[in-house]
């Protein structure tokens, strides 16, 4: 039998591991393995990632995780691989 691995490191493969409703505890606690101990993790969403900008000139932005923090401080969680 040959074993076979997933390479985490695609986004494909990240979203699928951590990007999906029943994997929230899952993502929540790696963030928080990550993030200093004043942006702990306390709830996340998954919302519309992708952000159209108004007009031709803006950049479009790509939003994955809406995080806010025990103090009720919300942020953002962009996830890239470093090239």
């Amino acid at each position: 039998m040959t074993a076979k691995y997933i390479n985490t490191y695609t986004y494909f493969c990240f979203k699928k591991l951590f990007g999906e409703e029943g994997s929230k505890d899952l993502l929540m606690d790696f963030l928080n393995q990550l993030l200093p101990s004043y942006h702990q993790v306390a709830e996340l969403n998954f919302k519309n990632p992708e952000r159209i900008p108004s007009t031709h000139k803006e950049r479009k932005a790509i939003f994955d995780i809406f995080c806010k923090n025990v103090k009720g401080e919300c942020f953002i969680v962009e996830i890239q691989k470093p090239r």
